[in-house]
């Protein structure tokens, strides 16, 4: 199981703040887990094809073509700014 967690905007539209789901075996990449998170519905379609959505990875940035695995923390959020 991987551990999703939606923060800000995400969070509102998702309407949970985390979940936990079973990966399957062809999704190994940031990029694959984005198209099989926007393939859940048109909500999640407009939400996970957003241009300026980010992805870590057990507390890293991930870039689309990143490893991901069952049992990873993945953390799904708006771009943040600070000072």
């Amino acid at each position: 199981m991987a551990l999703l967690r939606y923060f800000s905007w995400v969070r509102e539209k998702i309407g949970v703040a985390s979940e936990s789901i079973p990966l399957p075996e062809e999704i190994t990449t940031v990029a694959r887990l984005r198209d099989f998170l926007a393939a859940r519905g048109p909500a999640h379609a407009e939400l996970f094809n957003h241009p300026t959505l980010r992805i870590a990875v057990n507390q890293r940035y991930a870039q689309p073509g990143d490893p991901v695995a069952d049992g990873d923390e993945i953390a799904i959020f708006p771009p943040v700014s600070g000072g």
